[in-house]
């Protein structure tokens, strides 16, 4: 019989912890709830006591913040962040988390959790990934390099849901009013960020501006043609609707 999954719980509030460990416990019954702390500082002793296979982490808690605690713990265990707060989402994946969870967790949205969780353990049991290291890693050597960092996750807010959106799976960027469209195979979802927010932080090599209100992945581009009044249209894999190139921008298809 395998040993059983453990976990530890870190939140300033006890009626959020008491709440957690209630729905963990509906989820997921054979986890261990190995030790419960209050602040950051709190979490760490008791992760370097207990070892515990997974931690969940509140963002906001005095002392020390569930970020820099992560930064700590990123290389002895599974990270999942349990927060009100949805702006420290690109953050806390940097950090190396495997989830982040609004308050209040739903129950399916946790079941999502616990099932990834068991995948990861079942795969990496007793060598945690060291994603945040690796980031780190590779952010020096582009310092070093003089290389810029560009955006490579999108976060869009899906009913009561934080969505992380890789930028490798986006189709292309559409402005809507005072929204901004993000196209992907599986649907689309809006997000407040500009297009021109967006054309500054995407990297031009992979993203490249076709029109004023669009902005498409260079790899997502499956042929350029010419309609009937010679405007150049964009046909995206795996999407039905053709994309317009403006005037000013067809210099980027030299060639037709």
């Amino acid at each position: 019989m395998s040993t059983p999954a453990t976990a530890l719980i870190a939140d300033d509030e006890e009626p959020m912890r008491a709440m957690l460990r209630a729905r963990l416990l509906e989820c997921w019954p054979e986890l261990q709830i190995v030790a419960e702390a209050q602040n950051g500082l709190e979490a760490i002793a008791l992760a370097g006591q207990h070892r515990p296979d997974i931690v969940f982490l509140d963002i906001r808690m005095p002392g020390l913040s569930g970020i820099e605690a992560a930064r700590m713990l990123f290389d002895r265990c599974h990270i999942v962040f349990v927060t009100a707060y949805d702006q420290y989402a690109i953050e806390a994946f940097e950090q190396g988390a495997l989830d982040y969870l609004l308050k209040p967790v739903g129950g399916e949205r946790l079941r999502t959790t616990c099932a990834r969780l068991k995948t990861h353990l079942a795969q990496h049991r007793g060598e945690h990934p060291d994603i945040a290291g690796q980031l780190a890693r590779l952010l020096d050597q582009r310092d070093k390099a003089g290389r810029r960092e560009y955006l490579h996750w999108v976060q869009a807010q899906v009913g009561n849901s934080l969505r992380m959106i890789s930028t490798r799976e986006i189709l292309f960027f559409r402005a809507d009013d005072k929204y901004t469209r993000v196209q992907t195979a599986a649907g689309e979802v809006l997000i407040r960020k500009t297009l021109k927010e967006l054309a500054d932080e995407l990297d031009p090599d992979e993203f490249w501006r076709i029109h004023r209100s669009t902005l498409v992945r260079v790899d997502a581009i499956a042929e350029v043609t010419r309609d009937l009044r010679g405007r150049q249209m964009v046909r995206v894999k795996n999407f039905h609707e053709e994309l317009e190139v403006s005037r000013g921008n067809t210099h980027l298809f030299q060639q037709m």
